[in-house]
């Protein structure tokens, strides 16, 4: 009988130890890595709502074409047809016209954004005077995002402080010239001086028909209260513009960088060079000035409320207050600030008022000669005359802000023409 013979577990096909065993878990592990490739493919590849914002990049800077690249594209793309002459009444024309267009434009656009390019300008002026205090940051191995964060909030905690601080004081004096109003006019009423006028020119019988006039006018009461609901509306606009400039800010002190890089781009390749040495002792020196005026407002504004302290000139913090803002005024703002005391100080006596204009337009000396020097030393250098000028020029044009842009723009004028005009009449 014979007896079957089985396989050895060798040499069965599909079994655990045979070689197709072998070659079919080979396949089902690399079927395995595949599908782990896969997956781990798919986990690298960025979640759609968390991928890298595309930003508007500087375009490469395009290299120099060789001596013979001109000629050789000619001859590929053949050479460009004829050109208009310039003196064609077609071509004058239509650049004529499209010239006076693009004038009336810009017209238009400024006339009805003045409130914007305002803001923009005081936006730029506030970055460019924050800007070296982030370089000083930034030379202390921090990053320009926390020079900013870091100034900014401080620029804004001070600000902040300053205001809480002053804004009980001036509603209370406020408050109180208000109470005492009453007292000051009847105080005058009943003078020597206002009896002898009003025995001379009735001077109280016209001053009552002129106040029941004005009560029965309909038209003067309701100017009284367009008075007040634009008094309200220019609070709220001071408001909102405050706080326009303050991202403007923030968004130009940011992007300041970026900022110069673009525009050193738009010059001439040759130029290049000598457009960024100007425009970095422009900026500089602004940035330098902003800072400067602002520490020589601080000072000036500190000694005018320790001297009317001594004194004891009434509202002596709401007059600091005002020196502080006039004191940004360059070269007429002290003057300004010291007559606006001494007219308050008057209400003492004129011994007072003697006294504090001694001290202060002492203090004003003191500050030209040796304060100012140290502190601008590294800001701007304009001549007396031209400073004046142009502070009176930049007030009639755009008001305060003008008068505080003024020195710094006439600066960079002059930086001008000594660098590029002078220098250009110099080689001829």
């Amino acid at each position: 009988m014979n007896e079957h013979k089985h396989p050895s577990p060798a040499e069965q096909p599909g079994t655990a130890d045979g070689p197709a065993s072998t070659e079919g878990s080979g396949t089902r592990g690399d079927g395995v890595q595949a599908r782990l490739a896969s997956v781990a493919r798919k986990l690298r590849q960025p979640i759609p709502g968390a991928r890298t914002r595309v930003r508007f990049e500087m375009p490469p800077e395009e290299e120099k074409p060789e001596p013979g690249q001109d000629a050789d594209l000619a001859e590929r793309f053949g050479s460009p047809g004829p050109k208009i002459s310039a003196q064609h009444p077609l071509y004058v024309g239509f650049l004529g016209t499209a010239g006076v267009g693009a004038a009336l434009l810009l017209y238009y656009i400024g006339i009805n954004t003045a409130q914007l390019l305002l803001w923009i300008v005081a936006a730029l002026f506030i970055a460019l005077g924050l800007d070296p205090v982030v370089r000083w940051l930034e030379g202390r191995k921090l990053p320009r995002a926390a020079g900013i964060l870091i100034a900014v909030s401080a620029l804004v905690l001070g600000v902040a402080g300053f205001f809480a601080t002053l804004i009980p004081t001036i509603v209370e004096q406020v408050s109180e010239i208000v109470r005492q109003a009453p007292d000051w006019i009847r105080g005058f009423l009943d003078s020597d001086f206002f009896r002898s006028l009003d025995s001379q020119f009735g001077v109280r019988e016209r001053i009552t028909a002129e106040l029941d006039k004005f009560v029965k006018n309909p038209e003067a009461m309701g100017g009284i209260f367009g008075g007040v609901v634009g008094f309200g509306s220019t609070v709220a606009n001071g408001i909102f513009g405050t706080l326009i400039v303050l991202v403007l800010s923030l968004y130009f002190l940011a992007a300041l960088p970026s900022m110069k890089t673009w525009a050193y781009r738009l010059a001439p390749r040759s130029r290049r060079p000598r457009v960024e040495a100007l425009s970095e002792e422009i900026t500089r020196s602004v940035g330098n000035y902003v800072i400067g005026q602002a520490c020589v407002a601080l000072l000036n504004a500190l000694f005018a409320f320790i001297v009317m302290s001594i004194l004891g000139v009434p509202f002596s913090v709401l007059l600091a207050f005002v020196v502080a803002l006039l004191a940004f005024i360059p070269l007429v703002g002290g003057m300004i600030a010291a007559i606006v005391v001494i007219l308050v100080a008057l209400t003492l006596g004129w011994q007072t008022a003697i006294i504090y204009a001694i001290c202060y337009f002492a203090y004003l000396q003191f500050e030209a000669y040796f304060i100012s020097p140290r502190i601008m030393q590294r800001a701007v250098a304009v001549p007396g005359a031209v400073a004046v000028i142009s502070v009176i020029a930049g007030g009639s044009l755009l008001g305060v802000l003008g008068a505080l842009i003024a020195i710094p723009t006439a600066a960079a004028i002059m930086l001008l023409i000594k660098e590029v005009f002078i220098a250009r009449q110099d080689r001829h």
